[in-house]
């Protein structure tokens, strides 16, 4: 009887050393599979840098457009910009001259 009373204690030591073992390859499993892993969390962060770096672009493209309209502004009405544009939309030239547009990043 002592002997099975062992028996049985050993199968119960065993038993919930393999459900643990079972939990931790479980998690461990998940850690690095599917979409809440640690592969997701890098391709993550590589995309935060790209969409960061495309902000930031933006906002330089924006700054530039936001300094080209201000010229254009009531307030400070710059004439060359004013030439420019009437050239450009409403195709004005003197009889004696030849424009020719560039095509510049700004637009």
């Amino acid at each position: 009887m002592k002997r099975v009373g062992k028996i049985s204690r050993y199968l119960g030591q065993a038993w919930m050393a393999g459900v643990w073992l079972f939990l931790f390859g479980y998690f461990a499993f998940h850690a690095f599979q599917g979409d809440n892993s640690l592969a997701a969390l890098k391709r993550l962060e590589v995309q935060g840098r790209e969409l960061a770096e495309l902000a930031q672009g933006v906002a330089a493209e924006r700054a530039a457009l936001e300094a080209r309209t201000g010229k254009l502004s009531n307030q400070a009405l710059d004439p060359d910009m004013l030439e420019e544009q009437v050239r450009l939309r409403l195709g004005f030239t003197h009889p004696d001259e030849v424009v020719v547009f560039l095509p510049t990043s700004g637009r």
